[in-house]
């Protein structure tokens, strides 16, 4: 049984990251995982939330999800994040949170995090990759040990075949286009198991 603490560290405007968020948060927990699932700090302006309904009804689903911070990055062995892809980029908000953990790499608490990530788009070549590698160039920064999914499992090629990382095309409704719940799980649990190998060569 795995004693990795995973945090699973999400941006969600219109609830897709938020969903995937917690389908890591259920295969990590079956890999044995102790898990922190985490919101980075809304920076829009509260008039923009609440122009857009879907918007508006993930900020009230997600209202009581504790904020992310320093510390809990310094607690967990493994960080998964979910974002949406902002022109090819990762939103601002996870951007803000990942450039004020400076104190925390000066201090070498992010070497050897073993981290992942998972995005959405509203269509197919809307920037996924480019998110991931977005998020990954920061995690070099950081010293950290990228765990991405690659081809481990056939499950990916059924959830769009993405080796960065699960990425999922969201429709003008708001609707996941592909099946990702288990290509999720199983990035999660592959991400937990890189933790064990990490934490137990460590010791």
């Amino acid at each position: 049984m795995s004693n990795v603490k995973l945090a699973v560290v999400f941006y969600s405007m219109g609830g897709t990251n938020y969903q995937m968020a917690k389908w890591a948060e259920e295969g990590a927990k079956e890999a044995g995982a102790e898990v922190k699932v985490l919101k980075v700090e809304e920076l829009a302006p509260q008039s923009s939330i609440e122009a857009n309904e879907a918007w508006k009804a993930t900020v009230d689903a997600t209202k009581d999800v504790p904020v992310a911070t320093s510390a809990d990055i310094e607690w967990a062995d493994a960080i998964i994040f979910s974002i949406p892809t902002r022109f090819g980029n990762m939103p601002s908000q996870m951007k803000q949170f990942l450039d004020m953990q400076g104190g925390l790499w000066a201090n070498g608490k992010t070497v050897n995090k073993v981290v992942s990530g998972m995005t959405s788009a509203q269509n197919p070549h809307g920037g996924q990759e480019a998110t991931m590698l977005s998020l990954y160039t920061s995690m070099m920064h950081w010293g950290a040990i990228i765990a991405s999914p690659g081809y481990t499992d056939p499950v990916l090629f059924g959830a769009g075949g993405n080796p960065y990382g699960t990425s999922v095309t969201v429709d003008q409704d708001g609707k996941m286009v592909e099946d990702v719940e288990s290509a999720v799980k199983h990035q999660a649990k592959r991400t937990v198991t890189v933790a064990d190998w990490v934490k137990k060569g460590n010791q």
